[in-house]
């Protein structure tokens, strides 16, 4: 039997991680209810099963790329691995909330190095012009975990009990460890210096009052001075994170990798993507529920087009993101986006649902239009010692897109929600629908702005900055354009 080469080895070990820490996410979503009844637990506190790993993440994912060069990329990657399984199952047999809040930051602690050291591993496995063939790897998780997610979730607590919902992470990851144990090799990467306490502190500070007030402005209101006040200590703290980065010779995050053109224009592509997305993915189980009176499980099915589009789209990128290059992709996935935000805004209380679904069939190709493009571009011309910080970087981006795209359509969904009711007689059903669905027509729009903002800084994409990535990686010398720099 021929040996699989490394690259895939790395590949496989990843994706099993992070299936189990993309559905864990997706999972809980479903059990919340059945948690705030077993633990008699009320909304607030309930909350933190979420906030706490959140938290968790924000402070372990700026300082995963300095523990790796410090200790190993496997040696991290192998930590994570096992305090993640260890703390889902300490989770399963949670016998308080607290104890299982404890357990949720525990999750974060792994969770916030998994995901970033993992990315590093298997963007240094595979050389530059293959790394569209390792986006669609990821790709899979990424499609399928959420898909599967929710369902799974309404199965176990139904049909078994929520303990499993944690416990069903343990075969996965001993699979995962297994694999790391034998497979994957320990890597040299560059000094880190030594340990940043300030930049660890304001970078993990920075970022969870950021999080946390961005949630909290989406749930109860940005009039509250809770949320003012954490959102304006996060500025005073990633403030001093920036000035004290910058000022150090060794770095907790290296924010001079964002004075790389493509990588920072990559950064914030990322950001109006997921920004797009989630205009999109945040509204529709809402207006299904809401309006359409659709159960969850069938909400949860009839996102299932928009993952298989995803999944089949990125398939094809990948195969011809180095003929193509990355600008006319992402331009044309932004632009995909657009035309979603204009049909959504046809639809009304009587469009069939198979309609609904065309739409977030073509919501997955805009996906898988953007997601393999941006990222393999982003990291075209990081160098393999730098990798480790770069994804650091990249993830926190990601973490920042998710809270504020989910804050953004939430608040102007609710702003005009309350508008359009004090406007119609709530006491008429037809009229008080009316009012809700061109709230959501609204909130819709939000899509469409990231989008045009995506389509902005793609112009300023150039595919020779990329050029290692694409298929010939000389092309750059020979359109005359100038050789990227190397972080």
């Amino acid at each position: 039997m021929r040996r699989l080469e490394y690259k895939w080895l790395v590949g496989i070990t990843f994706v099993l991680a992070l299936i189990m820490q993309i559905l864990d996410v997706t999972i809980l979503n479903v059990a919340l209810a059945t948690l705030g009844r077993e633990f008699q637990a009320e909304p607030a506190q309930l909350q933190w099963v979420l906030t706490g790993y959140m938290i968790s993440l924000a402070v372990f994912i700026p300082s995963s790329g300095w523990i790796a060069d410090r200790f190993g990329s496997k040696k991290t990657f192998q930590a994570a691995v096992i305090i993640f399984t260890l703390a889902s199952m300490l989770c399963g047999l949670a016998t308080s909330m607290w104890m299982l809040v404890g357990s949720r930051v525990l999750q974060g602690v792994g969770g916030g190095m998994l995901v970033p050291v993992g990315q590093a591993m298997m963007f240094r496995a595979f050389p530059a012009n293959e790394r569209a063939k390792a986006g669609a790897v990821l790709s899979i998780p990424i499609t399928v975990a959420p898909m599967l997610g929710p369902l799974l979730g309404g199965v176990l607590v139904e049909f078994a009990s929520w303990r499993w919902i944690f416990f069903i992470n343990l075969p996965v990851g001993a699979i995962a460890l297994l694999f790391t144990v034998l497979f994957l090799r320990e890597e040299t990467t560059r000094d880190p210096g030594r340990f940043d306490l300030p930049g660890f502190v304001l970078a993990g500070a920075g970022l969870a009052t950021l999080l946390v007030g961005l949630d909290q402005g989406a749930q109860v209101g940005w009039a509250q001075p809770a949320v003012w006040l954490s959102l304006a200590a996060s500025v005073l703290l990633l403030g001093g994170l920036v000035w004290r980065e910058l000022s150090v010779r060794s770095p907790m995050l290296d924010l001079r990798l964002l004075g790389d053109r493509l990588f920072g224009t990559g950064n914030l592509l990322l950001l109006c993507m997921t920004g797009a997305m989630f205009g999109v993915l945040f509204l529709i189980p809402l207006y299904l529920q809401t309006l359409r009176g659709v159960s969850p499980m069938f909400a949860g099915l009839t996102m299932m087009p928009q993952a298989v589009a995803m999944l089949a789209t990125t398939q094809v990128v990948s195969r011809v993101y180095g003929r193509i290059g990355p600008k006319r992709l992402v331009l044309a996935g932004f632009g995909v986006q657009l035309l979603i935000g204009g049909l959504l805004q046809l639809q009304d209380l009587s469009t069939p649902l198979w309609a609904l679904g065309l739409i977030l069939a073509t919501q997955g190709v805009a996906m898988g239009l953007l997601m393999t493009p941006v990222q393999t571009a982003t990291f075209a011309a990081v160098s393999g010692p730098a990798m480790g910080m770069a994804s650091s970087m990249f993830n926190v981006t990601r973490q920042v897109a998710t809270a504020l795209g989910t804050a953004v359509v939430a608040t102007v969904l609710t702003a005009l929600m309350q508008h359009n009711q004090s406007t119609v007689d709530s006491s008429v059903p037809a009229m008080a629908a009316e009012a809700q669905l061109s709230a959501f027509h609204g909130a819709f729009l939000v899509s469409v702005v990231f989008a045009v903002l995506g389509i902005v800084l793609a112009l300023r994409v150039r595919d020779a900055d990329a050029a290692a990535s694409l298929d010939r990686p000389d092309a750059a010398a020979r359109q005359g354009e100038p050789e990227p720099s190397k972080p």
